[in-house]
């Protein structure tokens, strides 16, 4: 009886790719497996049919010679890919890259290792303004699992030593036979590290590790924001089993300012001026973040809500020579207590304006007036 197409075994066509080819194996493979047909003989058949199809097409070699040649490429004495004779197919090769796609290395794999590699802590640190510009180097306790000096880690009473467990020999995980599948597991009785431990240390009780709090020097570099995150690798808490440290991460947060506001690398003030200032034009004094002060120069007839840039005056920028700039903006300063004679003098102001004098006020009447008479500026 002649073979079944192996394209149409997989039921894909000609020139599918590799993706399309494994996603289609993967599917019929799980549906056709002998553990979910028991006693179905058809399905065995099956299954074994589209295994061979799939160690075929998913070899760039072996494909191009079954495109040739077809079957025969890969029966004895004809064509190269069948020569030397034997079964060139490996069914349960095949399924393993299905396999080890779906479950990894939950099963043991080939990514398990010795050894739990310790949590990763989290510190927050809360930092000033003036501190987020400058820099700082910040002393911190950090509470952790660190390496029992008892035992120096490995979890045994003086004068004794971890043992290589009778259940794995060694290898800290267990294979498991079903049907066609072969499953690794962490061994339950050394819990995957290999070792037994009969005589733990006092101390630690066998885990070679204890609770203690940590003294860490942490710099800060200038120009951090908000939310940034310094990595200090392999200093969280300690491995179990001889497994490597962890990390520790130091979240920052920056406090708010009495004076400034961030914005990025750009800084802003708001500065208020008096209203013979903003009227008459003059000059007022900022501070600036690094302690410092700046002059403005307010031009005559400043209105409130105007910005003034001071270049290169802002936050630096991190790990550059770079500087944000500060921005100035103007809040005229509504005088409040007047005496008799101020109301009069504003009085007599008032009375002598004349168009001009306040152009956002005539300009927005100007428009109150169009639309009032429905957009006739008449």
């Amino acid at each position: 009886m002649s073979k079944r197409c192996y394209y149409e075994t997989l039921e894909c066509q000609k020139g599918a790719t590799v993706e399309v080819l494994k996603s289609s194996y993967r599917k019929l493979a799980m549906q056709f497996h002998p553990d979910k047909n028991p006693g179905d003989a058809s399905a065995e058949v099956k299954f074994k049919e589209i295994s061979e199809a799939y160690d075929v097409l998913k070899d760039d070699q072996k494909r191009a010679a079954y495109d040739r040649f077809g079957h025969a490429a890969f029966q004895g004495g004809t064509g190269a890919a069948g020569a030397g004779g034997g079964n060139p197919f490996d069914f349960a090769g095949s399924f393993s890259d299905v396999f080890e796609d779906f479950f990894g290395d939950l099963m043991g794999g080939r990514k398990a290792r010795r050894g739990n590699r310790g949590q990763d802590l989290r510190y927050n640190l809360e930092i000033t303004l003036e501190e987020a510009f400058r820099g700082r180097t910040a002393e911190i306790q950090v509470p952790s699992a660190v390496a029992c000096d008892v035992c120096k880690g490995t979890g045994a009473e003086a004068g004794h030593s971890a043992e290589t467990c009778p259940t794995c020999a060694g290898h800290g995980k267990v294979r498991a036979t079903q049907g066609f599948f072969t499953i690794e597991r962490s061994c339950a009785s050394c819990r995957g590290s290999g070792k037994i431990i009969r005589h733990p240390c006092k101390t630690c009780r066998g885990a070679g590790v204890v609770q203690k709090d940590r003294t860490l020097s942490v710099d800060v570099p200038p120009g951090v924001e908000e939310g940034t995150r310094i990595r200090l690798s392999g200093e969280g808490a300690a491995g179990l089993g001889g497994g490597p440290n962890g990390d520790l991460y130091i979240f920052l947060s920056v406090t708010e300012h009495a004076i400034f506001q961030r914005d990025g690398h750009n800084l802003h003030c708001r500065a208020p001026v008096s209203f013979v200032t903003a009227a008459l034009g003059g000059t007022i004094e900022v501070p600036t973040l690094d302690g410092g002060r700046a002059k403005v120069v307010i031009p005559e007839g400043t209105q409130g809500g105007r910005q003034f840039r001071l270049k290169a005056k802002g936050m630096p920028v991190l790990r550059s020579a770079q500087r944000g700039d500060l921005y100035i903006e103007v809040a005229v300063e509504t005088p409040v207590k007047l005496t008799k004679r101020q109301k009069e003098l504003l009085r007599e102001f008032e009375g002598a304006s004349q168009a001009g004098t306040h152009p956002e006020a005539e300009g927005f009447l100007a428009r109150l007036k169009e639309f009032w008479n429905g957009g006739d500026p008449a």
